[in-house]
């Protein structure tokens, strides 16, 4: 509780809170009345990253993104040449965004140490991983991790003498490309 006061009064001494800070709000006062609403009623301190992602799933609903199954046609294409009857889901980068959203509300409101924050939950990590590696399959679009391009391009570093002006990672994504081509 006394984190949350501190939150509206940092709130309150600036005219209007920031886009961020106005969808935070939002994003926060959806995650409480669906655990209001959750049969059985769940409040914040039992709440955990299984619920987390029982509430990502629930709002699969309200998606705009059209994810193609496997069965479906155009699983694979980019840009499908005709309509089909596959779910339209939530998009990867809207729910991460959103728990990153919902990760910080809770920091504030003071909900615990962060290891309590099922927001932050491995659970929840692993289900954003497979939302995520699910809708680039279907869109056709590979995924590359970040991780394994880290290392190439610390060791790239030293090739700017090669002529390369943009550095190590730019040499990389035109070595990605040309092997594309």
């Amino acid at each position: 509780m006394e984190g949350e006061t501190a939150a509206k009064a940092a709130g309150s001494s600036s005219s209007s809170p920031s886009r961020y800070e106005s969808q935070k709000r939002r994003d926060w006062n959806t995650v409480l009345q669906y655990l209001k609403n959750h049969k059985p009623p769940l409040s914040l301190s039992r709440c955990s990253g299984a619920h987390v992602i029982e509430f990502l799933k629930y709002l699969d609903q309200f998606g705009k993104t059209k994810v193609h199954v496997l069965a479906c046609p155009f699983f694979g294409e980019p840009n499908p040449p005709a309509q089909c009857t596959c779910p339209l889901r939530q998009a990867w980068g809207s729910l991460d965004a959103l728990i990153g959203r919902l990760r910080a509300a809770f920091e504030e409101i003071g909900g615990g140490l962060p290891e309590s924050n099922p927001f932050a939950a491995k659970a929840v990590r692993i289900y954003l991983k497979e939302v995520r590696e699910t809708q680039a399959k279907a869109r056709g679009i590979p995924y590359d991790k970040k991780k394994r391009k880290r290392p190439l391009t610390a060791k790239a570093t030293p090739n700017v003498d090669d002529g390369e002006s943009s550095g190590g990672s730019g040499g990389a994504a035109l070595v990605v490309s040309s092997t594309m081509v």
